[in-house]
């Protein structure tokens, strides 16, 4: 009888330990568990750029690096423009034989029948066109004025001597146009002008030439005078 209430009493104990086991496990299963990462666990995502060094160009299944701009090499397959040159036509512009101007002066005739061969009084002016070019009407007044058209290539200023701080410049200038002589037998003939010009001040220029006119025969004359510059 002893033995029979032992072998109940250790049963019962060990279905009890059984039962308790079961419900820990079943708590334990349902229980979420805190779990603390470290920093050092913690994998950085990776870092997205938009710069053109790193973006890459896939295309058909293959990936290429982006195209980096070639530095072109001085002097290696390159073409060097060319000048400008100023040849827009701008009347009043300077010359490179310096500025527009307008004068007064006077003709010394040298052979002919023309004022042009006679003395007169001379109203002149240089007119610039573009950077090489000039047109250079004169009016010589006399019994018969004689008006003289011609356009004419400036020459760049050269310098003649030097003296202490005063330089003396020139500007050669020839051309060609037409002489109009007027009176009861108005003449119309061709003209060939080639002369000088002198850089007096920055308002100032003389100017020498000599005209030489094919109306009734040949016409020569020298025409002096110092002009106004615009």
């Amino acid at each position: 009888m002893m033995t029979y209430f032992i072998t109940r009493t250790l049963s019962l104990l060990g279905l009890t330990t059984l039962i308790v086991g079961l419900n820990t496990f079943k708590v334990a299963a349902e229980t979420p568990t805190n779990t603390t990462i470290s920093k050092s666990q913690i994998t950085p995502s990776r870092k997205v750029t938009t710069s053109a060094a790193d973006l890459q160009i896939s295309q058909n299944g293959q990936t290429f690096p982006p195209s980096v701009p070639q530095t072109p090499t001085p002097g290696i397959n390159q073409q060097t423009p060319d000048p400008v040159i100023e040849q827009e036509i701008t009347p009043g512009r300077a010359t490179r034989s310096g500025s527009s101007y307008i004068g007064a002066g006077g003709n010394i005739g040298l052979g002919g029948r023309t004022t042009i061969s006679e003395g007169s009084f001379a109203v002149f002016s240089k007119i610039g066109l573009t950077r090489n070019f000039s047109v250079r009407p004169a009016a010589l007044i006399g019994d018969n004025t004689v008006f003289l058209v011609p356009i004419t290539f400036d020459l760049p200023i050269q310098s003649l001597t030097d003296i202490g701080e005063q330089q003396i410049s020139i500007a050669p200038y020839l051309g060609a146009g037409a002489a109009i002589s007027t009176g009861r037998d108005s003449t119309l003939g061709f003209l060939i002008s080639g002369g000088v010009d002198v850089p007096v001040s920055p308002q100032l220029t003389a100017t020498a030439g000599v005209n030489v006119g094919f109306i009734d025969e040949t016409e020569i004359g020298l025409l002096l005078g110092i002009g106004y510059n615009f």
